[in-house]
């Protein structure tokens, strides 16, 4: 735990009374050292010193000569290593825009304040402050060559991940994602971030996804030994999806390890425009046509888009993270997540969703009736051998917690 005295604060507002009052309100939560700045340009000298560089910057919006927007560009030139809060008197939809940008440019962003400010939430904030942070938030993270990847796929090197997916209304186990993770013999665990866009650039993607497949049919089939007759989904790039090799691929090997098409969903996410849609367009129609369940993955984001909706037979419809977290409380996302749920029912689609991270998401899906979810409030991703135990643990939490309270919908 940091000291509070030792934690360096600045202040940026144009306003001389709200200087004093922040002030006064650092001050009573033990914060002594506090440099206060009414203009970007007096704030950015101070940064200049070395020995004077702050690890938490209070910043304003809306000031005369320099905007707070502005003034972020600058901290990046200078690759400022601290953290901000914004304090403002603007809306929730600006400030939640500045939020996104300030994370874009990779500073580490502790939340945002409405004017005028509470002394509890300004010290909630500044507790969330570590000297860790901006550090962490800054490293740059490992880039992979092509050949490296493509030893690794044919060394056997992908791990199969598996994240549940719930029935929201019964809280019934009745699916899970399969996630690809990169055993590396020297760096441990390698994300999917750090190696997906390689495999597309390269021309890798397909046998990626094909090893990925196989993994996950073959845990379909052992799950299915076990009396867990789970629906299994996995990962698409609309890449897989130029050749009609990839169809013949997934019915044989499904057929193979006896898993029906019904319990293999594939999530198709477009992360850049096709420039010929016929092959996509023919190969998804036609696994459809055997029974494959199709999913749009990551639902308003990219070019998951109703265009697809509209030229795609999915049956599935993800709502990105992005739209679920905070809907509850959040009008913008509330909006975007109504507006999605309504989509998918008018055109008889299930519904999953993404990035469930607290019980206020989930209460959240139970009063509009939402089909599934998947996050971190259920689970994150595991081994295969950690899911049967986990159910187990699931059931119990079902019955003794979350299905005991009155029912939200009402």
């Amino acid at each position: 735990m940091v000291e509070r005295s030792a934690v360096k604060i600045l202040v940026l507002d144009d306003e001389s009374f709200m200087l004093k009052l922040l002030n006064r309100i650092l001050s009573n939560l033990g914060y002594s050292s506090v440099i206060l700045c009414d203009s970007g340009r007096a704030a950015l000298e101070k940064i200049a010193d070395v020995d004077a560089v702050p690890n938490v910057i209070l910043l304003d919006l809306n000031m005369p000569e320099m905007d707070g927007i502005e003034f972020v560009r600058h901290l990046v030139d200078r690759h400022y290593p601290g953290s901000l809060i914004l304090v403002s008197g603007e809306d929730e939809r600006i400030l939640q825009t500045t939020v996104k940008l300030v994370r874009a440019h990779k500073i580490p962003i502790l939340g945002y304040l409405h004017k005028p400010v509470k002394p509890d939430a300004l010290s909630e904030l500044l507790e969330s402050w570590a000297p860790s942070a901006a550090g962490a938030a800054g490293m740059a993270k490992k880039v992979y060559a092509a050949d490296e990847l493509r030893a690794a796929i044919e060394g056997g090197q992908l791990v199969n991940y598996y994240q549940p997916k719930v029935a929201v209304a019964t809280g019934e186990v009745v699916g899970v994602e399969t996630l690809a993770r990169w055993r590396h013999p020297a760096d441990g665990i390698v994300f999917p971030d750090q190696f997906i866009g390689v495999a597309e650039a390269a021309g890798l993607i397909d046998d990626l996804t094909k090893a990925v497949f196989a993994g996950a049919m073959a845990q379909a089939k052992a799950w299915q030994e076990m009396q867990l007759p789970l629906r299994v989904a996995v990962n698409v790039s609309m890449d897989n999806l130029a050749s009609l090799d990839f169809l013949n691929f997934v019915a044989e090997l499904a057929a193979k390890e006896g898993i029906a098409p019904q319990n293999v969903v594939l999530e198709v996410t477009e992360t850049k425009l096709m420039q010929d849609t016929r092959a996509p367009l023919e190969i998804l129609t036609r696994l459809r046509l055997k029974r494959f369940r199709l999913s749009i993955d990551d639902f308003g984001t990219g070019h998951s888009s109703l265009a697809q909706l509209r030229d795609i037979p999915f049956d599935e419809l993800k709502i990105d993270q992005g739209f679920v977290h905070r809907a509850g409380t959040d009008e913008t996302l509330r909006a975007i997540y109504d507006a999605s749920l309504s989509l998918a029912r008018q055109l008889n689609m299930e519904v999953v969703a993404e990035g469930v991270q607290d019980r206020e998401d989930w209460d959240l899906l139970r009063r509009t009736g939402c089909d599934l979810a998947q996050g971190a409030f259920l689970s994150g991703p595991m081994l295969p051998e950690d899911v049967p135990g986990w159910m187990k643990l699931w059931r119990e939490r079902v019955r003794t917690e979350l299905f005991l309270t009155e029912d939200v919908r009402k």
